[in-house]
């Protein structure tokens, strides 16, 4: 054999074992070559019996906050910086839906003394008075927009709705108009409170609207079935929650015009 033959021969030999290896590594028949990042683990969520036995975490409602007016759903703007500043100074740490989800249903781990704090009805005072409060405090929190009130008198504007999604607060839905979820007979029911407004509402905070808060905090099993098919957790108040579907049913307190440290202790007693 020739030079130019020996040549030609281990050329033609390289080219078939590195065809050789390619394909083994390809195949998967050598996994010493295969990389990590290839190998995806799905992590099985949590039954609804797991669920129902994890920690509840304190999640507070807040409905008016102003001096003009007094009722069972008011707090002083004093009241809601006292509240605001005993959290933080007893070191509890605000966290949002998502990581109570991730929480609930995949085990992730939360911060030291874990609390949401949580708005209903899209009253203007939640994003002039609450919220600077909570970023002040390097908190966030969870608005839960009523849409019939868009840029109402009182009531927030869509800009001002979409300025809270990008300041990081978490923007969830309350309805069309405030009728109870339990009253939602037919599939234009559902449309007109549930779909029509969620699909709306993404469209003005660009992302999706994964959570609601029942209007006056009531539900059924019949809702709680229902509302699992647009949202990851919904809110009621403090009443029984649902054994098939408990993250569609997760527990909130109405927060009244009381001192912080009565705050603390109704945190404590109730979760």
């Amino acid at each position: 054999m020739n030079t130019k033959s020996l040549f030609l021969f281990l050329f033609a030999t390289l080219i078939i074992l590195t065809g050789c290896k390619n394909k083994t590594n390809k195949e998967g028949t050598n996994p010493d070559k295969i990389s990590s990042d290839s190998v995806v683990t799905e992590q099985k969520a949590n039954s609804p019996e797991q669920i129902l036995e994890k920690k509840q975490i304190p999640v507070l409602c807040y409905h008016r906050i102003t001096d003009a007016s007094k009722g069972d759903y008011t707090v002083s703007i004093e009241t809601f910086n006292e509240h605001v500043k005993t959290l933080a100074d007893s070191g509890y740490h605000s966290i949002l839906p998502d990581q109570l989800y991730d929480y609930l249903v995949f085990n992730k781990s939360l911060p030291d003394k874990p609390f949401m704090i949580t708005f209903d009805d899209s009253r203007i005072e939640h994003h002039d008075i609450a919220a600077p409060v909570l970023e002040k405090a390097g908190f966030r929190g969870v608005f839960f927009i009523m849409t019939i009130t868009y840029n109402k008198k009182n009531y927030m504007t869509t800009d001002q709705i979409a300025g809270l999604s990008k300041a990081g607060h978490t923007i969830g839905l309350h309805s069309w108009d405030h009728t109870m979820a339990t009253k939602y007979l037919t599939n234009e029911d559902w449309q007109k409170e549930v779909a029509e407004p969620k699909k709306k509402l993404e469209g003005i905070i660009g992302k999706p609207v994964n959570y609601w808060a029942y209007p006056n905090g009531v539900s059924n099993a019949k809702a709680a079935a229902g509302l699992k098919d647009y949202f990851k957790i919904s809110f009621i108040l403090s009443t029984k929650r649902d054994s098939i579907n408990p993250l569609q049913t997760v527990r909130r307190i109405i927060v009244p015009d009381i001192s912080g440290n009565a705050l603390l202790k109704s945190m404590r007693r109730t979760f």
